[in-house]
């Protein structure tokens, strides 16, 4: 069974790597993006050192791997939940010998590798080239930090599903699924690190899974937050990652009971 679920992880890479020109666009649209929060910061650090605890070559670097990682843990697999419930296909998946949840999560992490080696690797290349970003010197934090985004990927790809599965209550989740998109890049550190949020809504921060997202590894990355801490950084992804397993578990549940095809 295991070999089976591998196969979905390479169909799935295989699939990505039809459309490899859409991503190829991609990465201009992604450096373009890097490039005006670039100079936004630069405008607003102006003659400042510091700013949240970020030193401008922090923030840069901060924006830089941050929209790069988005590039990897990306994916819409809610989208893609939420129209095989509204044309009935879910109902042919249940009926096959294998975890639906399960494979959906095979999919999304053959998309995430192939974005990481043909996206996020090249786009990081061409970022580096035009912008002043300085990575790390040490191994240990690359290969501490490739453990962070795997769970990344992991946390948002849980958010992911359980939004599409509400389309089993909801029939169309269109607007819930924008807005968690919104939600996601926002409060996960992604438009503005979570360190320039309010004392109040940055201390709220703390009880949701967003931060461990992106905020905590890109700080791990940049230096930040020190190699020493980040074991704590894993372990509140691990937390996240396995708190997340019981209200999927538990949607996934009800779902099955309430399944209506429309349309024959």
């Amino acid at each position: 069974m295991m070999s089976a679920y591998i196969d979905f992880i390479r169909i799935r890479f295989l699939m990505m790597l039809a459309y490899r020109v859409n991503y190829y666009s991609g990465i201009v649209i992604y450096a373009i993006n890097i490039g005006a929060y670039y100079f936004l910061w630069q405008a607003i650090y102006g003659d400042q050192k510091t700013l949240a605890g970020f030193t401008i070559s922090q923030m840069t670097t901060y924006v830089a791997v941050s929209w790069m990682a988005r590039a990897f843990y990306f994916n819409n697999l809610d989208r893609e939940i939420a129209n095989e419930i509204r044309d009935g296909s879910v109902a042919i998946q249940l009926i096959r010998p294998y975890s639906y949840l399960a494979v959906k999560m095979m999919q999304g992490f053959g998309e995430g590798i192939f974005r990481l080696f043909l996206f996020m690797a090249p786009g990081m290349v061409i970022v580096c080239l035009l912008f002043p970003v300085k990575l790390p010197t040490d191994p240990a934090v690359w290969g501490i930090y490739l453990v962070m985004l795997l769970f990344a990927f992991l946390i948002n790809t849980q958010i992911n599903m359980l939004t599409g599965l509400f389309a089993f209550f909801v029939e169309n989740n269109e607007g819930m699924m924008r807005m968690k998109r919104v939600i996601v890049d926002l409060f996960s550190g992604v438009v503005v690190p979570i360190a320039f949020f309010p004392g109040w809504l940055s201390v709220t921060m703390k009880w949701l899974p967003f931060q461990a997202i992106t905020y905590l590894p890109s700080s791990v990355f940049t230096g930040r937050t020190p190699l020493s801490e980040a074991g704590q950084v894993l372990g509140l992804q691990a937390i996240w990652f396995v708190v997340l397993l019981i209200p999927m578990a538990l949607t996934w549940r009800a779902a099955r009971n309430r399944l209506f095809v429309q349309g024959g």
